[in-house]
């Protein structure tokens, strides 16, 4: 992308809700360290607080103002950082002070590394994670381009990031790897 659409992804970030492209679909996104926003994102996709919302990010130093690191032994690190940058979203302990919008009112957070190279750099130039859903309103299909985010959204969002997404059959596998618990697999 041009110099001119990152910045245009930088307002956006500072402005609302956005949408990109990520491995299998288009995610909607927002600055996670501002609640109105995210509340703007689950208002739009009519999503309830309590599922709790994934965070994106291009690397771990992303994430690391939401999870409680210490809380990670050293015995499950290697099971942690195995998985990155990947189609990967794991269930880590949330520091105390996370929004409840994000954790869902849970102790931990969804969060991924991508492997996905639009997303990373995304990450990469708003020196942030984002939020990451898939964009639709609940219950629907999720959409897989532009377009079909434009239909949902029309001009409800501050930016859609042009570009396919990854290809992607099936949504990031979910899992806790301090428990090894599968939540949600994408075999």
């Amino acid at each position: 992308m041009s110099e001119q659409q990152w910045q245009a992804a930088r307002e956006a970030f500072a402005k609302g809700v956005f949408a990109y492209p990520t491995e299998a679909v288009f995610g909607l996104g927002c600055d996670p360290s501002n609640d109105e926003f995210i509340e703007k994102l689950l208002d739009l996709k009519q999503r309830v607080p309590e599922k709790g919302l994934i965070l994106l990010a291009a690397d771990y130093s992303q994430v690391l103002p939401y999870i409680d690191d210490q809380a990670i032994g050293q015995d499950k690190r290697f099971q942690v950082f195995s998985h990155w940058p990947g189609p990967v979203t794991l269930i880590l302990p949330a520091k105390k002070s996370v929004s409840t919008l994000l954790t869902g009112g849970r102790e931990t957070i969804a969060v991924r590394v991508t492997a996905f190279e639009p997303a990373r750099e995304l990450c990469r130039q708003l020196n942030s994670c984002i939020v990451s859903t898939s964009a639709n309103l609940s219950g629907k299909p999720a959409a897989t381009t532009a377009d079909e985010v434009k239909q949902q959204f029309d001009d409800r969002l501050a930016w859609i990031m042009p570009g396919p997404t990854g290809g992607a059959s099936k949504p990031s596998k979910i899992i806790d790897p301090l428990t090894n618990k599968v939540l949600r697999d994408n075999v």
